[in-house]
């Protein structure tokens, strides 16, 4: 199955009174294996860049200057993210985010049908706990001291590993990915197993004499009482 993760980097909380989508980054999975495929891209949000904003991403209006704008990349997003299902962090969020880009360009939203929550898994896997991004990945022995401030595509990386832990772990890419074909999707490798005779592993006459006369050196051996 394929499966997209994806994280959103923006100027605040609220696109509906005017916050906008400055950076997307997304994973593509198959069989919850991770294929090398990827998307990611910085937008100009055509608006000033909140300091509270900026503090948390790095992003300044000056490096999204020349950046496109949403509109100019949305059908090479909508392409690669084809009708899989969108896994995010807090994805409602992400998801109203998106939905209100594609609609300032005149696209069609994105069905939350499609939506998975890793909060909200996890919060069923660990209730009480804390259920950040770091928290996780601190849980599951995930490396991310590379990770000093939130960007979308390493975001979306480190997901991808939290999503993996949440779903049924590591023995879930028992099916290793043996090759790819035209178009870099993962072929999955059919796992077979060679069956060999048993092996025979008969003592000798020295062996057995010798054994004889261990147990005739035993005093009131169990198996006698």
């Amino acid at each position: 199955m394929r499966e997209i993760i994806f994280d959103t980097e923006t100027t605040g909380l609220d696109p509906v009174n005017g916050d906008r989508m400055v950076e997307i980054g997304c994973v593509e999975m198959v069989n919850r294996i991770t294929t090398g495929e990827t998307f990611h891209t910085y937008f100009n949000p055509e608006r000033d860049m909140p300091a509270e904003a900026e503090a948390v991403h790095g992003l300044s209006a000056t490096f999204l200057a020349d950046k496109p704008r949403f509109a100019e990349r949305a059908d090479d997003l909508l392409a690669f993210l084809g009708d899989a299902p969108l896994v995010a962090h807090n994805a409602g969020f992400d998801f109203a985010f998106l939905n209100r880009e594609l609609a300032n360009c005149g696209r069609e939203p994105i069905d939350r049908s499609r939506m998975v929550d890793t909060i909200a898994l996890a919060r069923v896997r660990h209730p009480g706990a804390k259920l950040s991004l770091d928290a996780l990945c601190v849980r599951y022995g995930i490396d991310r001291s590379h990770r000093t401030r939130h960007g979308a595509l390493l975001d979306s990386e480190l997901l991808a590993q939290v999503y993996v832990e949440l779903t049924g772990g590591r023995q879930i890419g028992l099916e290793l990915a043996a090759g790819r074909e035209e178009g870099h999707r993962p072929v999955i490798a059919a796992r077979s197993r060679r069956f060999r005779p048993a092996r025979s592993f008969a003592a000798s006459e020295a062996e057995r004499a010798a054994h004889a006369a261990f147990v005739a050196t035993l005093k009131d051996p169990l198996w006698l009482s």
